[in-house]
């Protein structure tokens, strides 16, 4: 089955109103997909289930679980990606004087807060409305994934919530079997024909923070932990630091999210507090921005030997029980005739409000640049 059979399916899914989310994992081939067979909201309990979770930035709210014993799995080994052209603009985005000195006030305040004491770092975003022709889920899940294929490229419904899609290039969490990997992910600079590049002390700060949150959060819970130096790693048009933290989970998988869900990337330093001030001050609730996604306690089977043919060869399978979540970064939500494009970005003491606004706007470009392009 080629490509567009395949997701042609899901246009009748979205249709009749029929909860699925399809995905594409980071440098992978294959597309899957779990599509529930009514639309009952079910929510995880205590991260013992089996199948897909989305959870929104806010901890305290419900994590809507698309669960495996109530759905059909479907998958797409290999496809070619339509290549893509760029064309003229074919939407209008919001009031962006408006949403400029909106934000750069926000910031302000952030900063003030910074440095009367009230937290050492606090993650500010905005929402930006781009109304569209009939706006496409599928279409636009197809562009992301020739846009991104370094990302976790997904596009999720549920009636009773909304659709969303994303090309997010942080993973919050990794556990196979009992063995656990995350990143540190943070500071932002637009891609320039070169990764060698040369990063500020406030970028190099807020990646610093985020870094010594989780670790200091997986103490007790997670055995040998081992952390990366910083290094530069580019997602579509954005270069951001990133340190990798790797261990043994001996803590159960619930406590784990727990301890970093929201992280400082999203939320702030310390959580408690940055968290507070991001939902009294920001304009608007973030919803699954900045929550996670991906990926609940599913089986996977590795084949250690797949070119040997005789039966022996399956006493070499082994089954491993895996979790892949993600940060919801790099996203939009989908109504009728628009898409809400979310981004935002680290704040410090020392942080300059102009610029803070000046990454909001090479953020939203990677979505802007899947609404603005067709397919060949």
């Amino acid at each position: 089955m080629d490509l567009d059979a395949f997701l042609t399916q899901f246009q009748d899914f979205y249709k009749s109103q029929r909860p699925f989310v399809l995905y594409r994992k980071p440098n992978k081939k294959a597309i899957k997909a779990l599509v529930q067979g009514d639309d009952s909201l079910h929510f995880v309990k205590d991260f013992s289930e089996q199948g897909f979770v989305m959870a929104p930035f806010d901890d305290k709210q419900n994590m809507v679980l698309i669960p495996l014993e109530n759905s059909e799995i479907l998958e797409l080994e290999a496809f070619h990606v339509k290549d893509l052209e760029k064309r003229e603009n074919s939407w209008s985005s919001s009031n962006l004087e408006a949403d400029k000195k909106q934000h750069v006030d926000l910031v302000k305040e952030g900063v003030n807060a910074i440095r009367n004491g009230a937290f050492e770092k606090v993650v500010l975003s905005r929402k930006e409305k781009v109304v569209l022709d009939a706006p496409n889920p599928i279409e636009l899940f197809q562009k992301l994934l020739a846009t991104y294929p370094t990302a976790f490229v997904y596009c999720w419904y549920h009636p009773k919530i909304g659709l969303w899609l994303g090309a997010t290039p942080e993973t919050l969490l990794k556990v196979e079997n009992s063995r656990m990997s995350t990143m540190a992910l943070a500071g932002t600079q637009a891609y320039k024909d070169i990764e060698d590049v040369v990063w500020g002390v406030k970028e190099q700060q807020e990646q610093q923070f985020v870094t010594d949150f989780i670790v200091e959060s997986l103490h007790g819970v997670v055995d040998n932990l081992r952390v990366t130096e910083p290094a530069t790693v580019r997602a579509g048009g954005l270069l951001h630091i990133q340190t990798k933290i790797s261990g043994t989970l001996n803590g159960n998988l619930e406590e784990v999210i727990k301890r970093l869900h929201p992280t400082p990337a999203v939320c702030g330093l310390p959580k408690l507090a940055s968290k507070a001030f991001i939902i009294e001050k920001e304009h608007y609730n973030r919803t699954y921005y900045t929550g996670f996604l991906g990926e609940l306690n599913l089986k996977e089977k590795n084949a250690r030997n797949t070119k040997r043919r005789n039966i022996e060869n399956n006493a070499y399978d082994t089954v491993k029980t895996v979790t892949d979540l993600y940060v919801n970064l790099r996203c939009m939500q989908l109504e009728e005739d628009a898409a809400l494009i979310y981004v935002g970005g680290g704040i410090t003491k020392d942080s300059n409000p102009e610029l803070e606004w000046e990454e909001t706007v090479n953020k939203s470009k990677t979505m802007k640049k899947v609404l603005n392009s067709i397919q060949k």
